[in-house]
């Protein structure tokens, strides 16, 4: 479990400013709220009138919040998979197109030396070593009176994008966070407290937390202020995966923890191997035994390994398609010249598309006359084999999912899970592939598939038209009528569809990219 820890500020008594009434009641429920609910390991709070914190003043000036900033941040204390939160209650300032948080002390007509920047403070709370970074900024409190500057939003917003932050504002620029007399407290921190806590909202996530603050705020503002009132939260999180990660893993649901696994293989497939690393210590987090995060942390620690040993080479062919997957060809263990993975790196091109299998390719595919049935789960492929050589493509088409639902151990379940190719097909991947490539005449197979899918860029619906496979009809029957006008890589198709319909209608995810992602993630580990 990574190490949980934070900084709650909450400023009522300003010498220059209007002072608030319940921004010091807000920072000291944040920091209860960490402590006691959400177990952080330490909470440093910082507001009027408290006593110093092991020897640290906590008196929320300028100097001392520069030096507090300046001196727990010097050096890395925290890793990947850890969480810093920051929580500020008080004035915000935009000047000179810079977003500025205003100390006790803090002079409106001197914001540029005596206000810290939320650029600096974003800038140091980056120094800490936490991969998860949350800014919360209850920061445009100018009371009933008129607002001085724009508020703060503009600029921050810019610097949570470019650092990767995700930060929480209580309102939008040009807006109110308002404080209210019957609650002793401000509206956003309520309804952030309710979304985090367990008897409101249990938001896990930080999408939740986003929606539900959309929702609630603007309930409370209708409840005890004007009609025309307006006070609007939001969060930034970027990248967008961010907003699948999980704040409170005690709230967290299976889906919640898969959609996090699916940014993880995102991540992956587009070799930003540290994001993916990150994304998997976050499963870790949530699921300590979770051995499919295990294995994948693994398997991203041998792939930098072999991208310091062997570096990404350059193709002259097809370079804009490939660049995102391209990888040395592994080497054979046997003498069979049968494992067709076409590579644009080391590959020829095959021919283009051809709409009959009994067609011979102009560059066909050099594999031996008799393919191995080889297995190394004991599998029977005598079926499949005879199945192809009658072309009866359909049938042979069921078996191959059969067959590949017997190896990883879901014949029962009767889908794939994500994982479950990339870790169960070895040998046992060759002879499918092979046996397909060899009794189609180069015209299906998972390698003519891959070969496709580069070809179109990764483009999916060009590739899905190219195949003949639909979203909505899976591989559909207007072919069945003829079988030799079968698209070229229409086959197999089985295994993908089972997942597909698993994965839109019981995870609620959203259908195109998840589809896509394991689509292309999978045709690279074949």
């Amino acid at each position: 479990m990574g190490r949980n820890r934070a900084i709650s500020i909450g400023i009522n008594q300003y010498e220059f400013s209007q002072s608030l009434k319940y921004a010091k009641r807000d920072a000291q429920l944040m920091r209860d709220f960490l402590v006691k609910e959400a177990g952080f390991d330490g909470v440093f709070l910082l507001s009027d009138d408290l006593p110093p914190d092991k020897g640290m003043s906590t008196r929320p000036s300028f100097t001392n919040l520069r030096r507090v900033l300046k001196t727990m941040f010097e050096k890395p204390s925290m890793e990947a998979g850890d969480n810093f939160w920051f929580f500020f209650s008080g004035h915000g300032m935009r000047h000179k197109g810079c977003d500025y948080l205003m100390a006790c002390d803090s002079d409106p007509g001197d914001v540029e030396h005596t206000a810290i920047s939320i650029n600096y403070v974003t800038e140091r709370l980056g120094r800490c070593g936490a991969d998860n970074i949350v800014l919360i900024l209850d920061a445009c409190r100018e009371g009933e009176g008129s607002k001085s500057g724009e508020g703060v939003g503009n600029q921050a917003a810019q610097v949570a994008r470019e650092k990767g932050v995700i930060t929480i504002f209580s309102c939008s620029p040009d807006e109110y966070s308002y404080e209210i007399d019957d609650l002793q407290q401000g509206i956003f921190t309520k309804a952030l407290l309710e979304g985090l806590g367990a008897q409101e909202g249990r938001c896990a996530t930080v999408e939740q937390l986003n929606d539900y603050l959309k929702g609630r705020v603007p309930d409370l503002i209708r409840q005890y202020k004007k009609s025309d009132t307006r006070q609007t939260p939001d969060i930034i999180a970027e990248p967008a995966s961010k907003y699948h990660l999980i704040l409170c893993p005690q709230y967290a649901t299976k889906a919640d923890v898969a959609m996090m696994k699916n940014d993880a293989f995102y991540a992956e497939v587009h070799k930003d191997l540290d994001l993916a690393k990150q994304l998997w210590i976050r499963v870790l987090a949530v699921s300590p035994a979770d051995m499919q995060a295990v294995n994948a942390i693994e398997r991203i620690a041998v792939a930098k390994i072999q991208a310091e040993v062997i570096p990404d080479q350059p193709s002259s062919k097809n370079s804009a398609a490939t660049d995102k997957y391209s990888q040395p060809a592994p080497p054979n263990p046997t003498p069979i010249r049968a494992l067709p993975i076409l590579d644009p790196l080391t590959s020829e091109n095959p021919t283009k598309t051809n709409k009959s299998p009994q067609a011979a390719p102009s560059n066909p595919t050099s594999i031996e006359p008799d393919v191995p049935l080889k297995s190394e789960r004991g599998v029977d492929y005598t079926k499949l084999r005879d199945l192809l050589a009658t072309e009866e493509w359909a049938e042979a088409d069921e078996e191959t999912n059969r067959i590949m639902l017997l190896i990883a151990g879901k014949e029962k379940i009767g889908y794939f899970d994500i994982f479950d190719i990339k870790e169960n097909f070895c040998e046992d991947f060759r002879t499918i592939n092979q046996l397909w490539i060899k009794y189609s005449n180069d015209n299906f197979g998972f390698s003519i598939q891959k070969f496709i899918r580069d070809e179109v860029n990764e483009k999916l619906y060009e590739f899905l038209d190219r195949v003949g496979w639909d979203l909505d009809w899976g591989m559909g029957d207007k072919y069945r009528g003829n079988p030799h006008t079968f698209p070229k890589g229409h086959f197999p198709g089985r295994w993908f569809f089972g997942w597909y319909s698993y994965q839109g209608e019981d995870l609620g995810m959203a259908r195109k990219p998840a589809t896509e992602d394991m689509l292309w993630f999978n045709l690279d580990c074949f």
